[in-house]
């Protein structure tokens, strides 16, 4: 790959320039390498899979342009990005006719994801050597098993986002020049093949001594995920119920930690920083990325998460508001939630529609004495108006404001920390996988084998704990759970992946974001989106790179 090419061509220039006129010159000496040959203990062990974490982490944390946090939501059927609010590298992925074969944000997902597959494979072929010392069998698999979820985990990625690509199952040693394609059966055959060992292998959840890690139900979680998309649901409905029967997860029914005693509900306190771990009460929490301030805890986080950034209003950048934790902290408005989530994705009392999870209503919180006219007031959403300041002037707010520095959005990323009212930073854990979505997986299961009542009866689990009506077998589609898991999971799952693996991102992304008129004349849209978007570009720089081998660009990419 390119950054190995790189790599050696700037060492050759080293030595050319430190050796000339020296016969030393054409003695080989290896100065570095591109991957430990094996590793030989537990420390070697640990500190390569914790290096799996954080290659995860970073993904999730980069700061440079939010590329894979934005991409996961825009362009579906959840959210878009007001103009001048988006960054470069997002763009294509919603406005689809930019999205060509050198676009550079695939490239980031497509080199992150094959670094993890390189790093897990070092792990993996270290534990099959034979040369590890003071280890026993058992020790092994389990590392072994967690290099192979993450493997399968970037697989599964890949396959969804891309289609057959290149399987590498060996580490990478040197330049190579000649990658192909691998079809897509013998991709999907590779990540079942590594959840199954990594199911058998991995400890139970109560049994991790660092309880961030990877242990079975996360695999068994992803592992129903992919038969989904194998369309292989009775086989997904069995990685389901073996989380349910291991009883060691279950949902939240009632207020609990930092903030129980504060207005709230007890959906949202899930999302507070302080609440999101299994040891700090969340017990509905399958998998969970923890971050920690790296001004308390220094390297406690892999990057600069921009979640915050992306997903919160503006409100700040307008007269007459101050950054306030009730409202989220800073954002910058990257996106902002459609008017199909705002105004007909939710009904009745349903919880996860509360001011506490979608925040829609600004009232003017300047306490300054030239506001004092207005503090408290409600911000009128969608239409022009005047207000009168102390000081005889006028405060202007104009309903293209509304879009995205008033506009309504989910409190799941909202997070202030007084000693950096800025915030460019935000320190709260990723929930990857809770419970919840274990009923949403099952009840898409269920509902490919005809069992609507079964889909029915697990949608209705989450339904009853957001206080939303029940429904019945015969309101069970394919659509009606994808909107279920919009409504609970928004802000959390990457919306990309889910459509595309159902085979629902085309219609969802034009018929619900739609050309609704927006407050100001504004339209929101997903341009240019065709059938041949569903899979993303092969980056372009690795097929000119591969100069020993064809490596095919998806159909519909130059």
């Amino acid at each position: 790959m390119k950054k190995y090419i790189n790599f050696i061509s700037s060492i050759v220039s080293v030595i050319v320039l430190t050796t000339a006129c020296s016969d030393s010159f054409l003695d080989e000496k290896v100065l570095d390498k591109y991957a430990p040959e094996s590793l030989t203990d537990k420390l070697g062990f640990e500190s390569s899979v914790i290096g799996l974490h954080n290659s995860l982490s970073t993904l999730y944390t980069t700061d440079q342009d939010q590329t894979f946090i934005v991409a996961s939501v825009v362009g579906t059927d959840e959210v878009w990005a007001p103009a001048g609010r988006s960054n470069g590298m997002a763009r294509p992925f919603f406005d689809y006719s930019q999205l060509i074969s050198t676009d550079n944000g695939t490239s980031k997902i497509w080199t992150n994801l094959y670094k993890i597959i390189n790093n897990a494979n070092i792990i993996v072929k270290s534990s099959e050597s034979g040369t590890t010392i003071g280890m026993n069998q058992t020790e092994l698999d389990a590392f072994k098993a967690e290099a192979y979820f993450f493997r399968a985990y970037s697989y599964n990625m890949l396959a969804t986002l891309f289609g057959g690509v290149p399987l590498v199952i060996e580490p990478i040693t040197g330049a190579k020049t000649d990658f192909v394609r691998a079809p897509i059966q013998d991709v999907n055959d590779l990540i079942v093949s590594d959840l199954l060992f990594a199911v058998d292998h991995l400890p139970n959840v109560k049994n991790l001594v660092h309880k961030s890690r990877i242990h079975t139900a996360v695999a068994n979680q992803l592992l129903a995920e992919v038969y989904l998309r194998l369309n292989k649901p009775d086989l997904a409905e069995k990685q389901c119920d073996a989380i349910f029967n291991s009883l060691n997860f279950k949902l939240i029914t009632a207020r609990f930690g930092v903030k129980a005693n504060q207005p709230g509900d007890l959906f949202s306190d899930m999302f507070l920083f302080g609440n999101q771990r299994r040891s700090q009460g969340n017990t509905e929490v399958i998998w969970v990325i923890e971050q920690e301030n790296t001004t308390d805890v220094p390297g406690g986080s892999s990057g600069s998460p921009q979640q915050r950034r992306a997903w919160v209003g503006a409100y700040y950048d307008l007269p007459g508001m101050v950054v306030a934790d009730t409202l989220g902290g800073r954002g910058i408005g990257r996106i902002r939630l459609n008017n199909w989530v705002l105004y007909r994705l939710y009904k009745g009392n349903d919880m996860r529609n509360s001011k506490y999870n979608i925040h829609r209503q600004h009232y003017f919180n300047n306490k300054d004495a030239k506001y004092s006219t207005v503090y408290g007031k409600p911000i009128p959403y969608g239409q022009n108006a005047t207000f009168t300041l102390t000081d005889n002037s006028q405060l202007k707010i104009f309903a293209s404001d509304t879009i995205f520095k008033y506009a309504p959005y989910t409190q799941k990323w909202g997070q202030l920390d007084s000693r950096d009212i800025f915030g460019y930073a935000m320190r709260k854990d990723f929930i990857i996988m809770r419970l919840a979505e274990t009923y949403l997986l099952r009840a898409e299961a269920r509902l490919k084998q005809n069992n609507f009542k079964g889909a029915a009866d697990d949608i209705n689990v989450l339904r009853n704990r957001a206080n939303a009506s029940t429904v019945s077998e015969s309101d069970m589609t394919l659509d009606f759970i994808l909107d279920e898991r919009a409504r609970e999971l928004i802000g959390e799952e990457n919306r990309r992946m889910t459509l595309v693996r159902t085979g629902t991102l085309v219609q969802r992304a034009t018929t619900l974001t739609g050309k609704a008129p927006l407050a100001g004349g504004a339209i929101e849209t997903t341009n240019g989106l065709q059938s041949f978007h569903v899979l993303l570009p092969i980056p372009q720089s690795e097929i000119n790179l591969n100069k020993d081998a064809v490596l095919e660009q998806n159909p519909g990419y130059n």
